[in-house]
């Protein structure tokens, strides 16, 4: 993150694509602020998916969007009239690759970041291939939200492959009965993806999470927080 962007404020904006997804950021922002001397707080702002970015990101977005993706421009651009007035020093954007590339998205969004928001500090978290391949990372977590769950189909799984990442998590802890949720689908899935993560998200340490793609969001966001807690200290020096 550029020297010319750090904020003097402890106040970090999450933008996610649904509900579970901001139950499961909560839970591994929670314990990652916790272990720091600053007084940080953070609001997740969650979205009904996350659609896709608008052709124009000038323009202003259409009423019936509502997906992140479609909004994200407009929101950045929100931040970052708000910077001089708030406490904002980050603002996290979170979501799932699907069927992306996720270094082919991440580098758009940094674009979208330098082209319409330059001056807003900006922390990117792309999961391979959903969210819920972070859940699947802390086996500790999962035992303690679900003792009775299918250890052999965890053994099975390939941390962030790209393999339809909540339906292993469902087989793992519904058994057959993940097969009837499989052909439900939303919203059924989406209900039941927020119940897992309600259990599991409390239990979460970002120590203990070993999904590569986590991993690299969770060094940058590190470094970020220190870099933003040094300048603060500096200025409250001088």
């Amino acid at each position: 993150m550029p020297a010319a962007q750090l904020r003097p404020g402890r106040h970090i904006e999450v933008l996610v694509e649904d509900r579970s997804g901001g139950q499961i950021v909560s839970g591994l922002l929670q314990p990652a602020l916790a272990r720091r001397q600053a007084g940080w707080t953070y609001s997740i702002r969650r979205h009904r998916g996350v659609g896709h970015l608008p052709k124009d990101w000038q323009a202003r977005p259409g009423k019936l969007a509502a997906g992140l993706l479609q909004l994200l421009p407009a929101e950045l651009k929100a931040y970052r009239r708000d910077l001089d007035h708030s406490d904002l020093a980050l603002v996290l954007v979170v979501l799932d690759a699907d069927n992306h590339d996720s270094q082919e998205l991440f580098n758009t969004l940094k674009t979208l970041n330098r082209v319409v928001a330059p001056e807003l500090p900006l922390v990117i978290g792309i999961a391979v291939e959903e969210l819920e391949a972070w859940l699947l990372a802390d086996r500790r977590a999962l035992l303690e939200a679900y003792p009775d769950i299918d250890t052999t189909i965890l053994d099975q799984y390939e941390q962030d492959s790209v393999c339809g990442t909540w339906e292993v998590l469902a087989r793992a802890i519904l058994g057959s009965r993940a097969e009837q949720l499989i052909k439900l689908g939303y919203p059924a899935v989406g209900q039941q993806k927020s119940e897992w993560a309600a259990r599991i998200a409390p239990a979460l340490d970002p120590q203990r999470v070993k999904s590569p793609s986590f991993r690299r969001f969770y060094q940058y966001l590190t470094s970020c927080l220190d870099q933003i807690e040094a300048a603060g200290n500096e200025a409250e020096d001088s």
